[in-house]
């Protein structure tokens, strides 16, 4: 998957080519007859040649008994290519690195949420499986803005006390309020109350993100109504279409940083964002938000591509509607497992040979990938960072490619889309086991979100 830009040679990952993978059968041995006593027949002198015979006799029924097994054992079910099974193949990889160590997750400390009906907050501890409301005394804004940015929002909007008597609640409900001790474990800072000692609860709004309100060629993938994609932005230099980008607010949005390395000397101005479109061609001069400020990771490397994340602050707000809308970061400390199903969309080429990039927005769906596996020598043999994830299919079924840098790979969680991936590098276009690497949203949460609250006014 080639993903730098035009004029930009890609990287060559290390490829060595895999072995077909070898299925070892057994059959499991049956009980193990005993020798019959042919003692009142056979004299004894010739006990030993009867021992001896029944040993033979043995061993030729124990190997016609395997061979009957292997003849009649059910064949076990081939692995299909882009599908989990395909987990199963780093295995008779060499030399895989950066493998993932398996450990079994905890339950948080404390877990958020927000009642989408009257917006009334609510925690959890983890020593209790009901989910408590908050009370609002030792309230502030700043614990606010930081509940907002754990729960993948870029801002708080709005916070505000709700009257216990102005909401009808179940008797049974129990409440949660902050305590003074705010240097103690999480578990101790929310205290369990069976009411409020102020009579109001904390009502919580923060930065739109993650729907779809219309909801109803990436290569193999498939053209795509208006406001399928709300977040989806084109970012342009001039009047050429060069990368994709994901909107995080009105003012933000986020590409790869190799979008824009190359051009960083360029006039700001030259730089312009385009949301809820769908066809490049409709696409006239001077349109789309002009780019204020391009803010790469200070950490990007241009030869390995890691840190590959940047941030573009617009001169004017894009206008959230229908087509136009927030994507949601990844919660904190949430982390999708291999083999869920994300989407990955953008206006890039839609054959591998680079011979015809899409005027229409397409996309398609690709499962998530372990590291491991990616980094296995029969995939790209190391080559993937912490701040890397992988996508996509062994087979030549689906990929991003060339045009497609810096656009969302997003993943559904509880009815929330999530921007898990910022598409990146690879090698080629739906090549056999080179599936397509992208950003790890997850490890640049506290830089997004710090770079966009110093910018505020």
């Amino acid at each position: 998957m080639s993903l730098m830009l035009d004029g930009q040679a890609p990287m060559e990952a290390q490829y060595a080519e895999e072995s077909p993978g070898s299925w070892i059968f057994r059959a499991e041995p049956g009980d193990r007859q005993q020798p019959i006593s042919w003692a009142g027949r056979w004299c004894t002198g010739r006990r030993g040649w009867a021992a001896l015979g029944a040993l033979v006799l043995l061993a030729g029924a124990s190997i016609g008994s395997w061979l009957l097994a292997l003849y009649l054992w059910p064949a076990a079910p081939q692995p299909v290519p882009g599908t989990l099974q395909d987990e199963d193949m780093s295995l008779n990889c060499s030399e895989a690195s950066g493998e993932e160590a398996l450990l079994p997750s905890l339950p948080r400390a404390v877990s958020f949420r927000i009642n989408t009906e009257d917006f009334l907050l609510e925690v959890q501890v983890r020593a209790r499986p009901d989910w408590l409301l908050v009370c609002h005394e030792g309230w502030s804004s700043a614990l606010g803005v930081r509940i907002c940015q754990s729960l993948g929002h870029l801002r708080l909007t709005d916070h505000k006390a709700v009257n216990l008597s102005d909401i009808r609640l179940n008797s049974s409900r129990q409440f949660a309020q902050l305590s003074p001790r705010l240097g103690g474990l999480p578990e101790e800072v929310w205290q369990p109350r069976g009411s409020c000692t102020s009579g109001q609860m904390v009502s919580l709004r923060c930065s739109e993100c993650g729907t779809r309100p219309l909801a109803s060629q990436v290569v193999g993938g498939q053209a795509v109504a208006p406001g399928r994609w709300p977040w989806q932005a084109s970012v342009a230099l001039g009047a050429r279409h060069t990368c994709g980008g994901s909107v995080l607010a009105p003012h933000w949005v986020v590409t790869a940083a190799h979008c824009v390395h190359s051009f960083r000397l360029s006039r700001r101005s030259s730089w312009r964002v385009h949301a809820g479109l769908v066809s490049q061609s409709t696409v006239r001069p001077h349109q789309g938000a002009v780019v204020e400020r391009i803010i790469a990771h200070p950490l990007y490397s241009a030869q390995s591509h890691d840190y590959d994340v940047a941030l573009l602050q617009l001169r004017t707000p894009l206008h959230f509607s229908d087509t136009v809308g927030a994507v949601c970061l990844p919660a904190e400390e949430q982390d999708f497992p291999r083999g869920s199903q994300c989407w990955v969309s953008g206006w890039g080429h839609t054959d591998p040979s680079h011979t015809h990039r899409s005027d229409t927005l397409r996309d398609t769906v690709v499962p998530l990938l372990s590291t491991q596996l990616c980094n296995s020598s029969c995939v790209y043999s190391g080559a993937l960072t912490p701040r890397m994830l992988c996508a996509g299919y062994l087979d030549q079924r689906a990929d991003a490619c060339q045009g497609d840098s810096g656009g969302p790979l997003v993943c559904l969680d509880k009815g929330t889309w999530r921007l898990v991936g910022v598409v990146s590098w690879g090698r080629g276009c739906a090549e056999p086991n080179h599936p397509g690497v992208y950003a790890k949203v997850a490890e640049f949460l506290d830089w997004i979100q710090d770079t966009a609250q110093d910018s505020l006014p």
